[in-house]
């Protein structure tokens, strides 16, 4: 069971989450895009020359924010560990295909409740696709799919990752005009350095100390009938729709939406993909970035496999855009799911020595 306090936090953590969000939003960056963590790791992916996108091509502090803000407050609480060695390929690849599905859907779970906080109804459609994908994902899971444990590693392996977060903090800071930048559209649109930067560690931070994750609680109540991550979730949907209140920035409908699509289907599938993806995974992209700041290894790979995947994505013409789902975008999903299904299906069938059992832990 969780404390009290503890519940505050979470509650608190998506709170601030929304408001930083809204801010973000008022101050440059794209509408209902305020702090979308796989859209602006693809927009790093561009930045750092890994797709030619031009329009989607950003090296974002919030990012970079997040896993210092996840490190500093594993250092400082005692929480910092370095472990991996956890069935890495696996976690690649599902990385990799999630990023997909998630840029078929043009965002990630974070990004679906700023859209529906902001009016985009395409959200809702999108949100159910990710229910189903979490609810498949835990039928896995307590049928013993599992990527096995993590080792205690040398604190050099976790390191690097914060350290290369830093090096490109201080790039951006200090000499930006060396990375790749978007000459059109949503990479054009940013909030200030300083903001962005700030509202990342922020929210590294809190949502270290909290373990917020946006797919956690669903998954959570399935598994657990645990609500702890779910005060999370919903704090932040509920403080993210009355900032957009306040700012004006909430238009009710399904068309016209800002960097969305109406596309019912592949919305669905979309966020279906990714949910399967990122509960096998053990959480949403968040997550995944505070871990590898606290020293996750293995998130450090998952977090490669974003990159990756949304460089693949936007390489071989598969995201989808205002216009819809290119089809070669819908094939790309519909092989993601059968290979994800595959994956699932096989890996909750096979017993490793030393593997079995649910791969999820309540939060604590």
């Amino acid at each position: 069971m969780h404390s009290k306090s503890k519940k505050i936090l979470v509650g608190v953590t998506g709170g601030i989450f929304g408001v930083l969000a809204v801010l973000l939003v008022k101050y440059g960056n794209p509408p209902n895009m305020g702090f979308c963590i796989a859209c602006f790791l693809r927009d790093i992916s561009g930045g750092l020359g890994f797709h030619q996108a031009a329009p989607v091509q950003n090296v974002r502090p919030e990012i970079l924010g997040l896993v210092l803000g996840g490190f500093a407050a594993a250092v400082i609480f005692r929480q910092y560990k370095t472990v991996g060695g956890s069935s890495p390929v696996t976690r690649f690849f599902l990385a990799f295909v999630g990023m997909i599905g998630m840029l078929v859907f043009l965002g990630c779970p974070v990004r679906a409740v700023l859209r529906l906080a902001g009016g985009d109804l395409n959200a809702v459609i999108g949100l159910i696709g990710l229910v189903v994908g979490i609810w498949i994902g835990v039928y896995f899971l307590s049928n013993g799919f599992t990527m096995g444990r993590a080792y205690p590693q040398n604190n050099i392996n976790g390191y690097v990752f914060p350290g290369l977060a830093l090096i490109i903090t201080l790039l951006v800071l200090f000499s930006s005009n060396i990375f790749y930048a978007s000459p059109k559209g949503p990479g054009t649109m940013f909030a200030p350095v300083i903001l962005s930067l700030a509202a990342g560690l922020i929210v590294g931070f809190l949502a270290q100390r909290s373990s917020f994750c946006m797919i956690g609680g669903i998954r959570d109540f399935i598994l657990f009938r645990d609500t702890y991550l779910l005060i999370g979730f919903f704090s932040f949907l509920v403080v993210a729709f009355i900032g957009n209140l306040f700012t004006g920035a909430v238009s009710p409908g399904f068309i016209d939406q800002p960097v969305a699509h109406a596309d019912g289907l592949w919305n669905f599938l979309g966020m279906a993909v990714a949910g399967i993806s990122l509960t096998l995974l053990g959480g949403c992209p968040l997550r995944q970035l505070i871990a590898a700041g606290e020293g996750n290894t293995d998130c450090v790979v998952t977090v490669l496999g974003f990159l990756a995947g949304a460089a693949f994505a936007h390489n071989f013409g598969l995201a989808a855009s205002p216009k819809g789902v290119p089809i070669a975008g819908q094939w790309a999903t519909v092989i993601g799911l059968l290979f994800i299904l595959g994956i699932g299906y096989i890996g909750s069938r096979v017993v490793v020595p030393g593997k079995g059992g649910v791969n999820v832990e309540r939060s604590s």
